[in-house]
């Protein structure tokens, strides 16, 4: 769903450096409305902070109600050199892609596609759905070593998770606790969905070699006397050994972490490229060649690429 927000070149150009301990930095989410009321909030890319780890995008969609009409519908569109990793909180999604992968991501579950070289694809709601839809979905930038390799797309039915206090955590990316995730990335990364029916205090273990981010979707909490509301990712950076995660009431809280990516990034529309002309060139293979392949079973035209200028 993440075509449907578009940024200007100058909001995506990418040069970003880190420190070895960084303060608490609070984020605050853009926010666009896709479709028919859907509310998307856009807590990476930052224009304080670009990118932690190699997650390079996180949009949280919804709470939302697509009872009405057709829900959401985004046309096929390509991507090259990321992954896309759909967290599905509440209700349906179905991914169609030019692989001829067609795939219903259900509540509890991840589809992970490697765009590598280039894919395309689409997502719609079902027509038989649940009313509400609430979806985290992130990118990943691949390493120069992995971003040109075949593309791949993985369905995760079932993740670790692990029963804390008053809380559950669902291992979403890397190692926590003592569980590893399946989910296949190509750098070091950590991702976790911390669910709390009630007001609890947990204490979560961190490498201090990884930066970090943690975002509230629904509910409260406070990290290192910031609170935290949805539309807000606080940084961490790196350096931390643990956290103290006050969370004050029923609430969804995601997790995110990893190593520094070494490479400048340039992300404009679907595209992590590397400069400029990259993605000119990504552009015009979408528009005049099958480079991306064709989405088979959308009932709907594809999406036209913006110029880059």
């Amino acid at each position: 769903m993440s075509s449907s927000i578009h940024m200007t070149p100058e909001q995506y150009a990418e040069c970003r450096h880190h420190s070895q301990i960084t303060p608490p930095l609070a984020l605050t989410a853009r926010e666009a409305t896709l479709g028919e009321g859907m509310k998307i909030r856009r807590l990476l890319p930052h224009r304080q902070q670009r990118m932690i780890g190699a997650w390079c995008f996180f949009d949280h969609a919804g709470p939302a109600d697509v009872s009405q009409g057709s829900g959401v519908r985004v046309g096929p569109h390509p991507h090259t050199g990321l992954q896309t990793f759909s967290w599905m909180i509440e209700g349906e999604i179905l991914h169609r892609d030019s692989l001829g992968v067609k795939q219903l991501l259900t509540q509890g579950q991840v589809n992970l596609m490697t765009a590598g070289r280039g894919i395309s694809h689409s997502e719609e709601s079902p027509e038989q759905r649940s009313p509400q839809l609430q979806l985290a979905q992130f990118w990943i930038a691949l390493p120069d070593e992995k971003r040109f390799i075949e593309p791949a797309f993985e369905h995760y039915p079932e993740l670790p998770k692990v029963a804390l206090e008053q809380a559950q955590l669902t291992l979403l990316v890397g190692e926590m606790f003592g569980h590893v995730s399946p989910v296949a990335v190509h750098t070091p990364l950590l991702g976790a969905d911390i669910t709390s029916q009630a007001a609890t205090t947990l204490n979560l273990p961190l490498n201090p070699a990884f930066e970090y981010g943690i975002a509230v979707l629904t509910g409260s909490a406070t990290v290192e006397d910031q609170q935290l509301q949805p539309g807000t990712l606080l940084y961490l950076g790196k350096g931390r050994s643990q956290i103290d995660l006050a969370v004050l009431e029923a609430s969804q809280i995601i997790l995110i972490g990893g190593e520094p990516f070494a490479e400048e990034i340039m992300l404009y529309w679907n595209f992590v490229a590397r400069n400029k002309t990259e993605v000119l060139e990504f552009i015009q293979l979408w528009k005049e060649t099958d480079h991306f392949g064709q989405v088979v079973g959308y009932d709907g035209e594809p999406l036209a690429a913006p110029d880059l200028r």
